[in-house]
């Protein structure tokens, strides 16, 4: 599906605290999460930073209006010599879902990803987030690997 023609992908910037932590939130509340104001400005100065093991954001615009965001990472891999890219967070307001949005975010990082000369790029999400799935399945391969976390007493 192609997405929509007046979506915009651009880099997180020092203006959009504002606009990012409103996405970011919302994304943290579909997961039934939330994060401390020390994480918010810890993470928001991350997406700022000029150094390359850092975190990279993007935002989505429609029309002039922020509608999502994705953040990723780029890291070392054992069984490569060329780093690969890690997509931590997608998210789109419900209003704009099925358009074409996340899928320009996904394609940004890839595209990034490219010109990073990073070719391998992976993400997760909870078996039970379908809509995402749909989407998922179109531009990416499903792997068979389960993931752990670490028990916390």
């Amino acid at each position: 599906m192609p997405g929509r023609a007046d979506t915009r992908i651009r880099a997180v910037g020092p203006d959009d605290e504002a606009t990012w932590r409103r996405l970011w939130t919302d994304y943290l509340t579909f997961y039934e999460a939330s994060v401390d104001e020390e994480v918010y400005r810890t993470s928001f100065a991350r997406l700022l930073s000029d150094d390359p093991q850092d975190f990279h954001g993007r935002i989505a615009e429609v029309g002039g209006r922020p509608v999502g965001l994705v953040h990723f990472l780029f890291h070392r891999h054992m069984w490569r010599i060329e780093k690969v890219c890690y997509l931590q967070d997608l998210y789109a307001d419900p209003d704009v879902r099925g358009q074409g949005v996340g899928r320009a975010l996904i394609e940004a990082v890839y595209d990034a990803a490219d010109a990073a000369g990073c070719p391998s790029v992976y993400w997760h999400t909870q078996d039970f987030n379908m809509t995402a799935r749909q989407l998922y399945d179109r531009i990416g391969t499903k792997t068979p690997f389960i993931r752990y976390n670490r028990r916390v007493a």
